[in-house]
């Protein structure tokens, strides 16, 4: 038994089609105690997981000097939208390589 069959998966409109490499700012719903407000992620997509209800997407941005990572699961409510801001040229699927480089030469050309 797969989790397709237990669970009905519902693609959010708000999410267009995008790849490793493209520069997105991710918003998501963040509760802190009574209160919710919307919170902005933006980075570029390092690794996209296409597993069904399972589908999740890795962004990862620097952030003074530190590198920052976070899991969006695909399907999730709290995701509200994903925003292209530029699409980027990668030849590969997983960009872990992107890790061991300075802000400087991670830096992604634009497709054309």
């Amino acid at each position: 038994m797969d989790t397709a069959s237990l669970v009905e998966v519902k693609p959010n409109p708000n999410i267009p089609a995008f790849a490793p490499g493209d520069t997105v700012k991710v918003s998501i719903k963040v509760v802190e105690g009574d209160k919710e407000r919307t919170q902005v992620f933006q980075g570029v997509v390092i690794r996209v997981r296409h597993s069904g209800a399972g589908s999740s997407f890795t962004v990862r941005r620097v952030t003074y000097g530190v590198g920052v990572e976070r899991i969006f699961p695909l399907y999730s409510p709290r995701v509200e939208k994903v925003e292209i801001v530029r699409r980027g040229k990668a030849r590969r699927a997983r960009l872990y390589h992107l890790r061991g480089l300075s802000t400087k030469a991670s830096r992604i050309k634009e497709k054309r």
